[in-house]
């Protein structure tokens, strides 16, 4: 499902959604931060979005939506590769940024 907006001029732009692997919703991709599985094997965030590698998960700005990725083993099952603790905690670390 794509979602549209209108713009000054009048015309409707395209708004790409993706969907929050720890909460389950959608939400327009800008407001999401994307994790990707490096060449290593590690899971890493991807403040960018561009950098190259496995295909992208995508997670909402806070921790919760972290924990329950982590907790339900979603990392896990998108990238068919175990989480290892220090990418866990590097994750949760990130996103402990947004709860304030």
């Amino acid at each position: 499902m794509t979602q549209v907006e209108k713009k000054r001029s009048g015309r409707r732009v395209h708004v790409p959604m993706r969907m929050c692997i720890g909460t389950r919703t959608t939400h327009p991709k800008r407001d999401l931060v994307r994790l990707v599985r490096t060449e290593d094997g590690h899971i890493v965030v991807d403040p960018t979005g561009k950098r190259p590698g496995s295909r992208g998960a995508y997670l909402c700005k806070s921790r919760q939506a972290a924990e329950l990725a982590i907790k339900h083993k979603r990392l896990e099952a998108v990238f068919g590769h175990p989480l290892s603790k220090e990418d866990e905690q590097a994750i949760l670390a990130f996103f402990s940024q947004f709860d304030s």
